[in-house]
């Protein structure tokens, strides 16, 4: 039976799906957007620290005043309307909660969010790539012994990558690389809030008017959010990164099969079963025909004469040896289609994609020449971006994830291009002692790699 077809079931029944909603920013107003044409979903609840701004991703996304109007969550859940509270644990603990969506984007309260799901006996869909990446490992451990399903959510890049290396595993075929695209170029890694709209070619006064957030967008452009969505998907679907981390070749979508396979054949690959990002730019500035800048692809392999036929004979396109094939997906509508996670974690029980290993990791890299005394801004900012790394060798150096690389001190320079460690920073009894930094811990400890070096 198709999802739909439960979620008909279950609107029949009057038995909706309750779905908590924390975060109403661009992802929640989206998937807010489109779950009210969903059957058999309920949105009992919606937690943002602006009461105000959920109310009004409320109104922009369709829906009656009358409907989001509750007084407590009880209320919501007697009448069928929404409940909207800036007491995101409050809500969380509510009676009927079926699903919990954490979509704030901030690691630690991610982290504190899915940590109280899981202990209320709720499943997590995870749309926080930036708690995934820093501890999703050990919160999908600690729900599956909780009886919850802990999920990466559909619509957003990662899980659909994951969903395409099922596809070629379960049809037989060997996974080679596996990522998205992106608009890339050298310089972008040191982009800051100043400079982003510049490389965007957006006026900086429309961005302010129509509330687009700059630190946001600006770890999108300088690499971060590449870094952090390729380690979901290493972490997830047991893939590596190459040495060194993401090398953002310029590719393609016709090209895909002959490009982002192995260097020995061909290819730019170190290695086979690498996550790896493709550039819609060639670096001498010149936007690819025919790039997937928006989606996501897999390639894969085969050693069966017989299947290098079918490939041939169906339209496949391949690699000079007719041994490599590639499969893309254009584009992504990211909360457009997060119900499909939702109805995947309450009527199936499964993830869309869910973090199972300790593979790769996301590390503080210095923008700039960094001075004794500066405090770290973070993803997005002025100071540092995210770059992928093998965790092996993050854990050997004692790198900085860059989940935690906001509000601490450095007490010594830092040159540019270079790895922040933990030597590097003050790290205080605050830190130490933050739920992000404990939880962190834990995660190395119990998932740390057996190798320390990507092949």
């Amino acid at each position: 039976m198709s999802l739909y077809q439960l979620l008909q079931a279950r609107a029949e029944q009057e038995r909706p799906v309750r779905v908590v909603l924390i975060g109403a920013g661009k992802f929640g107003s989206m998937f807010l957007a489109q779950v009210r044409r969903t059957p058999g979903l309920h949105i009992l609840g919606i937690a943002d620290l602006s009461v105000e701004r959920a109310r009004k991703a409320m109104h922009d996304t369709g829906w009656d005043d009358g409907s989001y109007d509750a007084s407590s969550a009880a209320k919501a859940l007697s009448t069928g309307s929404t409940f909207i509270t800036d007491d995101a644990c409050a809500l969380i603990n509510a009676g009927g909660v079926n699903v919990v969506i954490e979509a704030t984007g901030v690691p630690e309260a991610g982290i504190k969010h899915a940590t109280a799901a899981i202990d209320r006996g709720r499943h997590v869909v995870m749309v926080n790539v930036e708690a995934d990446a820093l501890v999703g490992p050990l919160l999908a451990k600690r729900a599956r012994q909780a009886g919850v399903v802990y999920s990466m959510a559909y619509g957003d890049q990662p899980a659909l990558i994951a969903e395409q290396v099922n596809w070629a595993r379960t049809s037989g075929f060997e996974v080679v690389a596996a990522g998205k695209g992106t608009l890339y170029m050298p310089e972008f890694h040191a982009s800051t809030p100043d400079t982003v709209w510049d490389h965007y070619g957006i006026d900086a006064k429309r961005a302010a008017r129509s509330g687009m957030n700059a630190k946001m967008f600006n770890s999108f452009l300088d690499g971060t959010k590449s870094g952090l969505e390729m380690a979901a998907v290493a972490n997830a679907c047991g893939l590596r990164p190459a040495q060194g981390g993401l090398k953002f070749p310029p590719c393609q979508t016709d090209n895909l099969a002959e490009k982002m396979i192995t260097e020995t054949d061909g290819g730019v690959l170190a290695h086979s079963g690498q996550v790896e990002v493709v550039s819609s730019r060639d670096r001498d500035g010149c936007d690819l025909e025919n790039d997937l800048r928006w989606g996501v692809y897999v390639t894969y392999k085969t050693e069966n004469n017989y299947v290098k036929r079918c490939f041939k004979d169906y339209g496949l396109p391949v690699d000079a040896s007719g041994a490599y094939s590639a499969l893309w997906r254009p584009c992504h509508l990211i909360g457009l289609e997060l119900g499909v996670s939702v109805a995947s974690v309450a009527l199936l029980n499964q993830p869309t994609g869910v973090s199972r290993e300790f593979n790769a990791d996301v590390v503080a890299t210095a923008k700039r020449d960094l001075k004794l005394g500066e405090v770290l801004d973070g993803e997005g900012g002025f100071m540092v971006w995210g770059r992928l790394m093998a965790s092996g060798d993050a854990m050997a150096i004692n790198a900085v994830p860059i989940g935690l690389a906001h509000m601490i001190t450095l007490t010594k320079p830092v040159a540019l291009g270079e790895v922040i460690t933990w030597s590097d920073v003050d790290l205080t009894d605050e830190i130490k002692n933050g739920l992000a930094y404990v939880t962190r811990l834990d995660m190395q400890q119990q998932f740390a790699p057996d190798k320390g070096r990507a092949a």
